[in-house]
């Protein structure tokens, strides 16, 4: 199972959309997918049509919390099955005691990777949709990932936190998961008509090179849509320059392998 976390400390950026549309494009590719909300508010699980989280019982903090005290878990304990293909761990506000759980845990960074390690046989990917800080949850998700990709909106201030977090990632693959790598920087909210967004792409590519995704993800009403219809791009927006590029992101995604041979180190190095 090749586990992939969407991770950015700063939230708005497209991070729960792009993990759904990440989760079906590679769906509809036959790839068997588990998406895993990490993120106490619950935003990918109501995305996907669960619109009360809270009500949800077991969830990741469950089965977490059961890894946490030496429980053991049931087979697909909590997972739910989608309706477009994929699997889903959802999440609720009950993760925001998990994490001050974590803090006093023994192997606090690895609770997340020995719970995938349950079902990983059952998966060709795991999606990690992780929440908009670099807590507990989030090292924990880079901890069990085997591929980090981060979106990035095309705008100045979100783009500056990008160091920050290509920090972190550097930190974990040197003490936790030497294993990690970047898979790339996805930009989004795209829009080609205004010279800031233009700008800041630029300034990206030019700083991270063939690290930047080629995919990118235009600004759309449509995309933003998706999350109070409950359906995916791909048919909310069939044939529509969204659905396009998620399209193309996902079949990069898939060659992310090759792409690493073709660019060289890894920003982490």
């Amino acid at each position: 199972m090749h586990t992939i976390a969407l991770a950015n400390q700063k939230g708005g950026v497209g991070k729960t959309t792009t993990a759904a549309s990440l989760a079906i494009g590679l769906s509809r590719q036959g790839k068997k997918v588990l998406l895993v909300d990490a993120d106490a508010q619950g935003n990918l699980t109501q995305l996907l049509g669960w619109e009360q989280p809270d009500e949800l019982n077991p969830t990741l903090a469950t089965v977490m919390g059961k890894i946490i005290t030496d429980k053991p878990i049931e087979p697909h304990d909590g997972i739910l099955h989608h309706q477009d293909g994929v699997d889903l761990m959802p999440a609720n506000i009950e993760l925001s005691a998990t994490e001050v759980t974590l803090v006093n845990t023994m192997s606090r960074e690895t609770v997340l990777r020995q719970y995938l390690s349950t079902v990983q046989k059952d998966y060709d990917y795991a999606i990690l949709d992780c929440m908009p800080s670099l807590g507990m949850l989030t090292i924990n998700a880079l901890t069990a990932a085997n591929t980090v990709i981060i979106p990035v909106q095309a705008q100045y201030l979100p783009a500056k936190g990008l160091e920050q977090l290509l920090k972190t990632v550097m930190r974990v693959k040197r003490q936790l998961n030497p294993g990690l790598e970047i898979g790339g920087i996805l930009m989004t909210m795209v829009d080609s008509r205004t010279t800031l967004s233009r700008g800041v792409i630029e300034q990206i590519r030019v700083a991270y090179g063939g690290r930047v995704l080629r995919s990118e993800i235009p600004r759309s009403i449509r995309a933003a849509e998706i999350s109070l219809e409950h359906k995916n791009i791909f048919e909310h927006d069939k044939d529509g320059r969204v659905a396009g590029a998620y399209e193309s992101f996902t079949r990069e995604v898939m060659n992310l392998g090759r792409q690493r041979q073709k660019h060289g180190p890894d920003l982490t190095r």
